[in-house]
């Protein structure tokens, strides 16, 4: 088998037994680094110093991933301009973070029979926000919410 030192220089091609031998007098590990090439390629380690790197590399690239969240927006359909750009401002910067925002209008008695009134305020909303943010979600009506889903444009 090709035998390759802890340094990463090539030994050359040694049977078995002979590479064993090796490792041992370093107080290393023989790890079978490819099983499939020919003849097989093994390497003198720390197995267990070489699994914490791994570990400790896996953890440190899992802390720099960004976590997609579903921001939620409550409005009613007959909402001031105030409120309105309000609203729109936070859901900017929610956008801009990175974040999904579900705008959900609530209706209340009577409101649900006119649900033309809530579609038409997320429109607004849409059209207020079409430079930073895109649909993914039409508007839909479940029970008294109607609700849409924005996301940040995918930049080209």
């Amino acid at each position: 088998m090709q035998l390759i030192s802890e340094n990463g220089e090539k030994l050359g091609v040694l049977p078995l037994s002979e590479a064993l031998e090796k490792a041992e007098d370093k107080n290393l590990d023989l790890v079978l680094v490819a099983p499939n090439s020919n003849p097989p390629v093994c390497k003198i380690m720390n197995y267990g110093k070489y699994k914490f790197e791994q570990a400790k590399r896996e953890k440190e690239a899992k802390k720099k991933q960004k976590v997609l969240e579903l921001k939620e927006i409550r409005i009613t359909p007959n909402i001031e301009k105030h409120d309105f750009d309000f609203k729109a401002k936070n859901i900017r910067k929610f956008i801009t973070d990175g974040n999904k925002v579900k705008i959900t209008v609530r209706f209340r008695g009577r409101e649900v029979n006119n649900s033309q009134a809530g579609e038409v305020i997320l429109n607004k909303f849409v059209e207020a926000l079409e430079d930073i943010a895109q649909v993914e979600r039409k508007p839909k009506l479940e029970g008294r919410n109607m609700f849409i889903i924005l996301a940040k444009k995918a930049e080209k």
